[in-house]
């Protein structure tokens, strides 16, 4: 069955529209705006996930998970938006075309089944939601792997050489240390007058 959305209505075909199928409409649009924003949001996170394993960033991962997060939360709306769809064309639209207008017949013989497409599209929910948690864990992992690959090298950064400026105890120096510049030769240049 085909299901007009009316999107280029040129001709104010919903202009009879009662609210229910006003409702019933917008919400079937908003359900395949919320789909392709999850498409897109998914598409994204794919390519910052590839980024973050290949510079294993956990800043990069972590963009990823929040990523996939939304994605998660974007079908599912436009999976409870399908939902509401389903529900005002069973209870609320009236027309002929509805199932309050059918009669009693009709209604007794027909059998409504959700195949394999509202199966898989709950389940793509479940795994996007699955791999968010898994990058979030996977970015916790590697911050504390960076964290103790840069505790075990602090030995490196902590400086070698030792300072080479005289100290002073209170304001004198210490003893057998003559305080100032020290210079080779004169101390007024080459010239002795």
């Amino acid at each position: 069955m085909n299901i007009e959305y009316y999107l280029p209505d040129v001709d104010n075909l919903t202009r009879g529209f009662s609210e229910d199928a006003m409702t019933r409409l917008h919400m079937g649009r908003s359900a395949i705006a919320l789909f392709i924003l999850s498409f897109f949001t998914i598409f994204i996170a794919f390519w910052t996930g590839i980024a973050g394993c290949w510079r294993r960033s956990p800043g990069n991962i972590t963009a990823t998970a929040i990523l996939m997060l939304l994605a998660c939360l974007l079908s599912a709306g436009a999976m409870g938006l399908w939902h509401g769809v389903e529900y005002y064309e069973k209870e609320r639209v009236v027309g002929e075309e509805f199932y309050q207008q059918w009669n009693n017949v009709l209604k007794e013989e027909s059998k409504t089944v959700h195949d394999w497409s509202y199966v898989a599209a709950w389940i793509s929910v479940g795994c996007s939601f699955a791999s968010s948690i898994v990058f979030f864990i996977s970015a916790y992992c590697l911050r504390s792997e960076n964290q103790i690959q840069a505790a075990a090298n602090i030995q490196y950064i902590m400086p070698v050489y030792p300072q080479k400026q005289q100290y002073a105890y209170a304001g004198y120096p210490p003893p057998g240390a003559y305080p100032g510049p020290y210079y080779h030769g004169s101390q007024y240049g080459p010239y002795n007058y």
